[in-house]
């Protein structure tokens, strides 16, 4: 599916998405905060971003390219850092719900998850290495501290009432300068993620992917081409009773 230019992205999900679930009944189930990092090599003369492909045996979008990413756990709340967010980073982010540190602990998921998946770290490698890290990130820590300086917030999405699993999902971005180190053997054959490529916008468009993660590839692109700008709009995508909606956050 290629996506026309200035193309109604909420248009696209009620027609690709909504138009088959608003039959059903609502699933009383709540959804599970979670993020992805959205990685991007501008040093060529097209843009590129880093893609995973999903296990064909997941349960969740088996076969799908996808962003790394998932659930925030609770280590995400107590880890320490290098690097604080951008202030309307975190402010976005604090939308999501009240904990006062939620902002941090989604980002750190992001952060997380892309190093369990891809073996790709957004660290400061410096200042030593952390304390007695949760356990969820002793893999990470061995190396450094996780920074969240670099990273950009690009939109929300969250799954509507009517699926049995659902999420509500932060698109995070980064530019890859920022990786400042990469464990090998994260991804092959028996992991998450069977492979990863690096494509330019038009080579993703092309890969097999779930009709939300075209959205927010879409949104990335209009970004990055609008200046990449803390301030300019962002995103949530979610479904009222008319359907699916862009609300700006």
């Amino acid at each position: 599916m290629i996506l026309a230019p200035g193309e109604d992205l909420a248009g696209l999900l009620n027609r690709e998405v909504w138009s088959q679930l608003r039959s059903l009944p609502p699933i009383p189930a709540r959804p599970v905060l979670s993020a992805s990092l959205m990685l991007v090599d501008s040093s060529g003369a097209k843009p590129r971003v880093l893609m995973g492909k999903r296990h064909a045996n997941h349960s969740f979008m088996p076969g799908k390219f996808v962003f790394p990413g998932g659930c925030v756990s609770p280590g995400d709340k107590r880890m320490n850092v290098a690097g604080m967010l951008p202030e309307l980073v975190e402010t976005r982010l604090a939308k999501v719900g009240p904990a006062y540190s939620l902002p941090r602990a989604l980002a750190l998921a992001a952060i997380r998850e892309t190093f369990e998946e891809t073996g790709l770290m957004l660290a400061e490698l410096e200042c030593g290495t952390p304390d007695n890290p949760p356990e969820s990130w002793r893999a990470f820590a061995a190396h450094g501290y996780p920074d969240l300086q670099p990273l950009h917030f690009i939109a929300r999405a969250t799954t509507p009432p009517r699926l049995p699993r659902r999420y509500d999902t932060v698109f995070l971005a980064a530019d890859s300068s920022a990786i400042t180190h990469r464990i090998d053997g994260l991804t092959g054959a028996d992991r998450e993620l069977v492979e990863t490529r690096w494509v330019d916008f038009e080579e993703a468009h092309g890969l097999d992917l779930a009709v939300i993660t075209r959205v927010m590839l879409r949104e990335l692109e209009l970004r990055l081409a609008a200046g990449m700008s803390y301030f300019l709009p962002a995103p949530w995508y979610r479904v009222t009773r008319q359907g699916w909606v862009r609300q700006e956050m």
